[in-house]
């Protein structure tokens, strides 16, 4: 019986030590990545002009990098755009704390100090200057099919911002998400072309993609990853500090708004969100505020709105009912 208590005892301090150097492994573990590239990313009128346009109106990098208020469809707190400001917490359900960051050239609190090759890795890649994870909140599995034209245009633009100074909270993912963070990102493989401008469809899925429509509007599994034919289906629970919404199937089924409206009025609903500020945006209606990003994408061209139309209408429908106010009354 000494004999069998002693190989149990043996054997649980071998799996304790193989735990402990598997915890210390993860603990040390970089992930996937490469060399930031050297590029100094020329600025030119063009590139200022079409980087401003991607980052407002398009991949919004300021959706998520702004102050915001919380009346109907959370207008820009002005002066603040692209300082961070919104956390993704406990009190969302989050596991831990992630705090959007400050993406204006402040050298303390921002990307001032980042090299345009590090921010381009950052934005396509998941891997910060220091070459750490970033999780995937923010969209790099989307942007990695950014062309290299479209992201050094977003690099010029971010350049152009005013710095503003802004200590964003700590950040701190709880177990096992800490690890798990480490295995999302993946270098690209090479240069990424143009966006394919043969059809509008097929510029509006290149389109639909930079803007990471999938992010939100996808079914989800119980590991919150998208299920494979529903990435467009909705019927994702959202939940901010103060409301919470449900991202509304945007397949062309007959039953939904896409496939009822006309591209004239598609476009239209977008436009109509385009003088929104904190002036004039009136107070959210019981459960019915929104996340969807009107504000920004009201500022599309009618081209490029058109072309996700397009796009959408070419998916194959999917019948999925989906309720987007569940505690509107």
């Amino acid at each position: 019986m000494k004999t069998f208590f002693k190989v149990v005892g043996i054997v649980l301090l071998v799996v304790v030590a193989l735990a402990a150097i598997g915890v210390a492994w993860l603990s040390l573990r970089k992930p996937a990545q490469r060399e930031a590239v050297t590029e100094k990313v020329e600025s030119t009128p063009e590139r200022l002009a079409r980087g401003e346009y991607l980052v407002h109106h398009v991949s919004i990098c300021t959706d998520c990098h702004s102050e915001r208020t919380y009346q109907y469809a959370l207008p820009f707190k002005p002066g603040r755009e692209g300082v961070g400001g919104f956390v993704w917490d406990d009190k969302i359900g989050f596991p831990g704390t992630l705090p959007a960051a400050n993406i204006t050239p402040d050298p303390e609190t921002g990307l001032g100090n980042w090299t345009d090759g590090e921010i381009l890795r950052a934005m396509r890649e998941g891997v910060d200057r220091e070459g750490k994870a970033l999780f995937a909140i923010m969209p790099y599995s989307h942007f990695r099919s950014m062309s290299d034209d479209d992201a050094k245009a977003i690099v010029v633009y971010l350049r152009s911002l005013k710095p503003i100074r802004y200590q964003k909270p700590e950040k701190s993912l709880n177990p096992p998400l800490n690890f798990i963070v480490k295995f999302m990102p993946k270098p690209l493989d090479g240069p990424v072309p143009p966006p394919d401008r043969s059809s509008a469809a097929a510029y509006g899925k290149y389109l639909v993609t930079i803007a990471a429509c999938t992010e939100c509007h996808a079914t989800k599994d119980g590991k919150n990853q998208p299920i494979p034919g529903r990435e467009f289906a909705g019927g994702w629970e959202m939940i901010t500090p103060q409301f919470r919404v449900v991202p509304p199937n945007i397949t062309p089924h007959p039953s939904t708004y896409v496939g009822q409206a006309t591209k004239e009025e598609f476009i239209g609903r977008f436009r109509s969100f385009a003088n929104f500020t904190v002036d004039n945006a009136p107070e959210a209606p019981k459960g019915k505020n929104t996340l969807m990003p009107w504000i920004s994408y009201s500022g599309m061209t009618d081209e490029d709105l058109g072309a996700v139309y397009d796009y959408l209408k070419s998916l194959p429908p999917v019948e999925h009912k989906v309720n987007p106010f569940p505690d509107a009354g």
